[in-house]
């Protein structure tokens, strides 16, 4: 087992500390030695999400907001489809972020975040986010400087805000490197199952990549915080981008200390109820 490697220690962005990406190996794989091994641990994994997710939904104390980020082919949707398979979609959604509508832009930039936010007993997955505020407008200029820059903050009190209602918030850059991303653009060229996921700005955002970079270690760096932490997951191999999701989510919910809720009804009245009504 794997269990002995605390992965949310390992890849947390610590408050205030600024990282270099470029100095983080993206094909990192820790103690996993090959996919096999990680399936076995994602299975129990799956399985003990389930547990969990009915645990949050009993207690109705807490909620979970996680966020994923990533350039392009990073992995966002792999991992929702393998990660989170095992949830109950009852209780747990997924809310992409697209290019603003005409509503939305009537609207402060954070009130699109604001809508999806899970309620309790509820897990919410954002692919994409409200951090694309901070990235795109900044590496296209699409606002001004002093507009984004002051957005740092208010994302910061945004998330406070649900932390504070009861929300626990995990944030993951799936963090993939030049080479491995140019690998799976053309891995979807060659299967016709995935050519329409393909567009131009997939090889027009690559001249971008160094500038996103930056963005993004501007971003750990001012948003990084206790009650909504980054993580910075390794994500060449498809198999450990995903087993270590997993891993940190399930440790995550587990230190939460969730718990079935007493009953409220007379049990035996309602056992004497079952055995009159045989």
């Amino acid at each position: 087992m794997l269990a002995d490697m605390s992965y949310r220690k390992r890849f947390i962005v610590p408050s205030g500390e600024r990282v270099a990406l470029d100095q983080i190996d993206p094909a990192f794989k820790g103690k996993a030695k090959n996919k096999g091994e990680a399936a076995t641990e994602m299975e129990r994994d799956g399985e003990r999400l389930s547990d969990l997710q009915y645990l949050l939904y009993a207690d109705n104390e807490h909620s979970l907001l996680i966020v994923l980020q990533g350039l392009d082919a990073s992995g966002k949707d792999g991992t929702i489809g393998h990660v989170f398979r095992s949830l109950n979609p009852q209780g747990a959604r997924v809310h992409a972020f697209k290019e603003p509508s005409k509503e939305e832009f009537a609207h402060d930039f954070l009130w699109r975040a604001h809508l999806p936010a899970p309620k309790r007993g509820e897990i919410v997955i954002f692919n994409r986010s409200h951090y694309e505020d901070v990235l795109i407008v900044r590496v296209h200029d699409l606002v001004p400087k002093s507009v984004w820059s002051k957005r740092y903050e208010l994302i910061n009190e945004f998330e406070k805000n649900l932390a504070e209602a009861g929300t626990t918030i995990l944030k993951f850059y799936l963090h993939v490197s030049a080479e491995e991303q140019l690998k799976r653009f053309k891995d979807r060229l060659d299967d016709p199952l995935r050519q329409w996921k393909i567009s131009e700005a997939d090889y027009t955002e690559r001249s971008y990549f160094a500038d996103y970079l930056r963005a993004y270690e501007e971003v750990f760096a001012k948003t990084s915080t206790p009650h909504a932490p980054w993580f910075i997951i390794p994500s060449d191999h498809k198999w450990f981008r995903n087993l270590a999701v997993s891993k940190i989510v399930v440790e995550t919910l587990d230190s939460l200390g969730m718990k079935l809720p007493h009953t409220t009804v007379d049990l035996e009245d309602i056992r004497r109820k079952y055995d009159e009504a045989k």
